[in-house]
This record gives C-alpha cells, structure tokens and sequence, in this order.
C-alpha cells in the first residue's frame, strides 16, 4: 500500500509542477515519473541545504519544479 501512496503524491506534485511551471501537466504517467523523479531530487536538494523538508509532497513538488525550470532553459536554446 506504501507504494500506492507514493505514485498518487507523486502524479499530484508532477501534475501541480507541472500547472506552475508549464501552464499544463505533462499527462498522467507524466506527472507520476516527475513527481517520482522529484521527491528522489527535491530529498536531495534538501539533505544538500541542510533543510528538512515539511512533507512527502513538498518535497516531490520542489525536485519536480527544479527538474521542469532545468527543462525549459534547456529548450529554450
């Protein structure tokens, strides 16, 4: 069940990431890899600036935006 819980905050901070960043999620296995991806990134980030992250999802909604603001300075050259 732990994993189940995982793929839906992770969809919801792939999803809202993707809202702020974008204006649009990026589909709903999409939103799951980034959100995934995110909470992997944004553990880091917070564990690098000696920061302790206020929730699951609030970590996986700050990876996920930096992974997406990386993306669209990457697309943009």
């Amino acid at each position: 069940m732990h994993w189940l819980w995982f793929i839906l905050i992770g969809a919801a901070a792939g999803w809202l990431a993707g809202l702020i960043v974008k204006g649009q999620g990026m589909g709903c296995l999409g939103n799951i890899l980034l959100g995934i991806v995110g909470g992997v990134l944004g553990g880091w980030i917070f564990r690098q600036l000696h920061l302790a992250p206020a929730g699951t999802f609030v970590t996986a909604f700050a990876g996920a935006f930096v992974i997406l603001m990386i993306a669209n300075l990457i697309s943009r050259k």
